[in-house]
């Protein structure tokens, strides 16, 4: 037992990829199936129960294409590309606290490493659209660089009023700060700003610009096949499942039941039950949101981007400095 008790973070580590790989798999059969639902059609509906297999027939069908390199490529580079993506968004879950007991590294500065996490996923992106050679993969990459740049940005200072409420950059600790209340109650206005950021982060409808097939056949994987575009694809599942987490973790409570079933059997009900539920609704409101909205034009994007984001996201962090300051959310939440 002395010999094997060293080894438990790693056995942790990998269970916990080995569970998001399945996880973002699985996202793709529910997405198709809730969007079906949505709008009154069936969806994947013939292999296995109710189409649960249908992942599975996708993945080896996509494992089973030819892995095509250009012969105009960069070679190294774009096969780096797609594992860039992929690992900075799983490491990105080892600062993540899925319950009271559960979680890779309770780092003092994880909210920063989730930022340095994300700053790096976007090299994957440019980096395929520049090594492929191709005019539509290289203004994918371009577009995605400059909106990850600059949500990134109005992401980070959403996210500082927390900060300033929980007094930490350690997730669990912020998490642990919401035992009275949940932040969204003060910070609602930082949490839409996040929501957004988040949106446009991980590239999904309506901020899919990068891989706007309408105007640039796929964006930064057009030359991408096989195994190669299976990471893209995981990397997108995987972002949307990140964000959702941070998204209840920074303003939900995280692990925590709401404050009005504590003296309720409810209340007993095991953390990473509690963080799963919220992490699942928020994934629903990313599918649907898809399904509701419009694409909007790149400028446009990028306009309210800095003149709406910005001024929303600083107006909130100067607000939860000055009430901070003078004691009216001080009490509630340190």
């Amino acid at each position: 037992m002395g010999f094997i008790e060293p080894l438990f973070p790693f056995i942790e580590m990998t269970i916990i990829i080995l569970a998001l790989i399945l996880i973002a798999a699985f996202l793709v059969w529910v997405e198709r199936r809730m969007i079906g639902i949505w709008q009154d059609r069936l969806g994947p509906n013939r292999v296995g129960p109710g189409g649960v297999l249908q992942s599975v027939a996708d993945l080896l069908k996509i494992l089973g294409k030819d892995e095509f390199t250009p012969k105009f490529a960069d070679r190294f580079t774009f096969l780096l590309a797609p594992f860039i993506g992929a690992i900075t968004v799983l490491m990105s879950f080892a600062v993540i606290p899925f319950s009271e007991s559960i979680g890779v590294s309770d780092l003092n500065i994880g909210l920063l490493f989730f930022l340095a996490m994300t700053s790096l996923a976007v090299y994957g992106v440019v980096l395929a659209g520049w090594s492929s050679r191709n005019k539509y993969a290289l203004l994918g990459g371009m577009r995605a660089a400059a909106q990850t740049i600059s949500y990134e940005v109005f992401m980070g200072l959403s996210m500082m009023g927390v900060v300033l409420l929980a007094g930490s950059f350690s997730l669990r600790d912020i998490v642990e700060a919401q035992q009275q209340s949940w932040f969204i109650t003060s910070q609602w206005l930082g949490c839409l700003v996040f929501l957004v950021a988040g949106i446009a982060e991980s590239h999904r409808l309506p901020f899919d610009l990068p891989e706007a097939e309408t105007e640039l056949t796929a964006g930064f994987h057009t030359e991408y096949s096989g195994f190669k575009f299976a990471l893209f694809f995981l990397g997108e599942y995987l972002g949307v499942t990140l964000i959702s987490a941070m998204t209840v973790i920074l303003f939900f409570g995280g692990y925590l039941p709401p404050g009005f079933l504590a003296d309720t059997a409810l209340a007993n009900i095991p953390g990473i039950v509690w963080f799963t539920v919220k992490v699942v609704f928020f994934i629903m409101f990313f599918i649907l949101l898809r399904t509701s909205l419009p694409r909007p034009r790149f400028d446009q994007l990028l306009a309210f981007g800095w003149k709406v984001m910005l001024p929303l996201s600083l107006i909130n962090l100067l607000l939860t400095a000055v009430l901070r300051l003078t004691g009216v959310l001080g009490g509630a939440h340190v």
